[in-house]
């Protein structure tokens, strides 16, 4: 899954600005619904015997009420399709990426039916990472689950704050040591951070499994205190898990676009780091979770657990415990800093030192920084175009002839590729240019083959140039909606306005304009996303051409307009930086060329014969080259 957060946030604030007004958002939750939940079952794996048995007592207390909903196991290694009960290992996964608190996660879990629904999608996303055999087709299995989310969650993308809670706070310098950047991310008013949202929840599950094990048995809120204490610590974990995720280690600062490229590249080709007590390896991210990164946070995910079971065990305490006995209410989505909180630092140093030594800030010293297509660019286009020809623009010209042409364009756009998963395209641009056509290869006579017509006078359509432009944005449901949408639902539904921006860049609400990528590149339907204008005969001197009549030839002066609708792309190369990005791109056509303003200029007093529209198909290879502001 990718960057929503900070995304959701920053478009909102600078919408105006953008040439179309389309808000675009991405995904920064780290590992997807079925690594989340692979990580947890690991981690309650390596729980001593007595410890799990423990949590299975502990479960089968909460499951009173909820048995329909709440799994008889803490978690099933293989479950039903679809889904009709969750188990304690999707609770992992359901905090912080479907629920905004723990307490929300609880009325979620045990109270909405949609979440079956996203359980069964991530379930069926498990079952799919089996067959993946590259690159492409992983890209291509996110796409479906992700739009199948949408479609379950209603809030997917739009459960969004201005924050970076799912990413690790930057190092400030290299001899910074572990129990000062332990306290930078718990410190009141740091930036919401992974590591400070896990010491928060994981302490609040402490404070209420100490609470527990000083009650009497008979105690009349034991369910609802077990019910918060695994809650919060589930809640914990979320973030404990996405602590692992290399993009998250190192994506942590820079602007979204930053953010999100560095994000997307370290989680894919992986990252080499250190733990705070010493240990190296490399780790991957999102959607590319392998057997050691699983291993390795599993065991500090077990180790989390086993602190929050072993304080429900412990019935003294040296001083009155205060906690309430209802999962924590701290909003993740709504808030920007850290609470203020009181913390049994040894117990979180305990874990925290089997963490992840994140990258460090801006400046020497700093991992090298990747930048995704997102935000506005000024760029260059050139094409190479070749023309199949349905006749002539006389009323008798019906052999079909052929015409090459040239162009050279300036664009003006905003880059929102890769919104949601790699295989989005929210690319919206204005280009203006200029095009230079050749002469065609069918005749001004349809019967006389000996006359030579290629760049020639007699050709159906002599070689003429005209003013190019161009304009492409996605939709939701037919083209241009996003327009009439913008002044509709900017400030009366901002949140319906994103979910149909996100829609709408991963191929719409019925998403046949999703790319489809493959070993050899990318494709997609496009019909619909951009026109093309051309106009010819506007320069001086005029296009004119040769049309037979009855007697001879008449020579008329004439103007067009030609539409050009592209309805398939296949994109075999592209190349991107820091701020610049460059691309071969086929696209094939259609269209038509439509006359008007013919006159007849020799010989003088001849009528001018009646023009028609000329239908053509088209293949234009380009070369685009953008720089992004």
């Amino acid at each position: 899954m990718f960057l929503l957060r900070l995304l959701n946030y920053k478009i909102k604030c600078n919408v105006a600005l953008m040439v179309i007004g389309l808000m675009y958002i991405s995904k920064a939750n780290a590992w997807v619904y079925p690594e989340h939940r692979r990580i947890s079952i690991l981690a309650i794996q390596q729980l001593s015997q007595t410890q799990q048995q423990l949590l299975h007592q502990i479960w089968q207390e909460i499951r009173k009420g909820n048995e329909s909903r709440l799994s008889e196991q803490v978690f099933n290694l293989v479950q039903t399709k679809p889904v009709k009960q969750i188990d304690f290992a999707a609770w992992s996964a359901i905090a912080g990426d479907h629920s905004c608190s723990p307490s929300t996660m609880l009325e979620t879990i045990l109270k909405t039916d949609w979440i079956l629904k996203v359980a069964t999608v991530g379930d069926e996303l498990e079952q799919s990472f089996s067959n993946v055999k590259n690159n492409s087709q992983l890209i291509n299995t996110l796409r479906k689950s992700d739009m199948q989310l949408m479609r379950a969650d209603n809030a997917y993308v739009t459960r969004a704050g201005a924050n970076s809670v799912h990413f690790l706070l930057p190092r400030q310098s290299v001899n910074m040591t572990s129990q000062a950047y332990l306290m930078d991310c718990i410190a009141p008013g740091a930036p919401l951070n992974a590591m400070g949202a896990y010491a928060y929840y994981h302490q609040q599950a402490l404070a209420k499994a100490r609470l527990y094990a000083s009650q009497p048995k008979d105690y009349a809120n034991k369910n609802q205190l077990l019910m918060g204490a695994l809650a919060d610590e589930a809640f914990a974990i979320h973030f404990l898990q996405d602590a692992f995720a290399a993009g998250h280690i190192a994506g942590s600062w820079g602007n979204a676009s930053q953010q999100k490229g560095t994000h997307d590249y370290y989680n894919e080709h992986g990252l080499a780091v250190d733990s705070w007590d010493g240990k190296k390896q490399v780790v991957f991210g999102d959607a590319y979770l392998k057997k050691e990164d699983a291993t390795l946070t599993a065991k500090t995910v077990a180790s989390s657990l086993a602190q929050l079971l072993e304080s429900m065990t412990l019935s003294d305490s040296p001083q009155p415990i205060q906690a309430s006995s209802s999962a924590d209410t701290f909003n993740i989505c709504n808030n920007v800093f850290m609470p203020t909180q009181q913390y049994d630092i040894t117990r979180i140093n305990e874990i925290f030192q089997t963490t992840l030594i994140p990258g460090l800030v801006n400046g020497n010293g700093a991992l090298p920084r990747f930048r995704a297509e997102i935000g506005s660019f000024i760029g260059v286009s050139a094409a190479l175009i070749g023309n199949s020809l349905a006749g002539g623009f006389a009323q008798d010209q019906k052999t079909i002839g052929g015409m090459a042409g040239i162009e050279g364009n300036i664009r003006f756009g905003i880059g929102l590729n890769g919104v949601l998963n790699q295989s989005g395209d929210g690319l919206a641009f204005i280009q203006l240019g200029w095009r230079q056509d050749g002469a065609s290869s069918n005749n001004i006579i349809n019967s006389n083959p000996s006359v030579l017509a290629s760049n020639s006078i007699t050709s159906a359509i002599t070689a003429r140039a005209g003013f190019n432009f161009r304009i492409r944005m996605p939709f939701y449901l037919i083209p241009g909606d996003l327009l009439l949408a913008i002044p509709a639902l900017l400030f009366t539904s901002p949140k319906t306005l994103s979910k149909m921006g996100v829609a709408a860049v991963n191929g719409g609400l019925v998403p046949w304009q999703s790319v489809i990528s493959t070993k050899i590149g990318r494709f997609q339907m496009v019909l619909g996303r951009e026109v093309g204008v051309t106009l010819y005969g506007l320069r001086t001197p005029r296009d004119y051409i040769l049309v037979p009549t009855a007697n001879s030839s008449v020579a008329v002066e004439y103007r067009s307009t030609k539409l050009e609708f592209p309805f398939l792309e296949y994109r075999p190369s592209r190349k991107f930086s820091q701020d610049q990005s460059s691309s071969i791109l086929i696209q094939l056509s259609a269209g038509v060329d439509m006359p008007y303003k013919a006159k007849s200029i020799f010989p003088i007093g001849e009528p001018t014969p009646e023009l028609k529209p000329i239908w053509f198909s088209s293949i234009r290879i380009l070369f685009n080259w953008r720089h992004y502001l």
